[in-house]
């Protein structure tokens, strides 16, 4: 695939991904439970490649309530091609979060993940993926963006690669290659969470 057309399939689905927020209503569904979300992970960087997935992180005051995180998914869950909803409680894990997990088909018979983190506003994780997306955003030159969208591109499909990792292998390992980045991910194996910020 040309450089060109690379650059038009992520435009076009970053266009779509910010189109499915606004028809699923999930900002609406969380303010209506007092939590405010924000965008975080390849859609708030600009790098959202063939993987369709929107990662939002939820910002409820503390303590987190159960009960109004079932609520917000259960509005989610009624929506027009939401196809799966899976829930996990992370609360006493390093995480220390409600996880919401959607699978959406849209209009074009495409399937999306829609990954949906609920925390607590003191959590300690708190803001902290949204300002890693802005300084990964921040420093990217037109030769590292493309490079990191050939790289996901060119990805096996049903492999699933945190988008960091490619991120961290072009803009501190110097990764160009898929052949490259395969020997980057045995030296640098993506484990838990990845506390990295360019």
């Amino acid at each position: 695939m040309s450089r060109v057309e690379i650059r038009s399939l992520a435009a076009a689905n970053q266009r779509r991904a910010h189109e499915i927020l606004r028809e699923l209503g999930l900002r609406e569904a969380w303010q209506e439970v007092g939590a405010r979300v924000e965008v975080v992970g390849s859609l708030r960087t600009g790098l959202l490649m063939k993987h369709l997935d929107i990662d939002l992180h939820v910002y409820s005051p503390a303590p987190l309530r159960v009960a109004d995180s079932f609520a917000a998914a259960a509005r989610i869950a009624e929506r027009p091609g939401i196809r799966r909803m899976e829930y996990g409680n992370l609360l006493n894990a390093e995480d220390c979060c409600l996880e919401w997990h959607a699978q959406y088909e849209d209009r074009d018979g495409r399937r999306w993940q829609i990954d949906m983190i609920h925390m607590a506003e003191d959590s300690p994780w708190a803001g902290y993926f949204e300002r890693v997306a802005d300084r990964i955003a921040a420093v990217l030159t037109p030769e590292t963006h493309e490079a990191i969208l050939r790289l996901k591109y060119e990805t096996p499909d049903g492999e699933h690669i945190p988008g960091i990792a490619y991120y961290r292998a072009v803009l501190e390992g110097g990764v160009r290659s898929y052949a490259e980045f395969s020997a980057w991910l045995q030296e640098h194996p993506v484990d838990g969470i990845v506390a990295w910020m360019p």
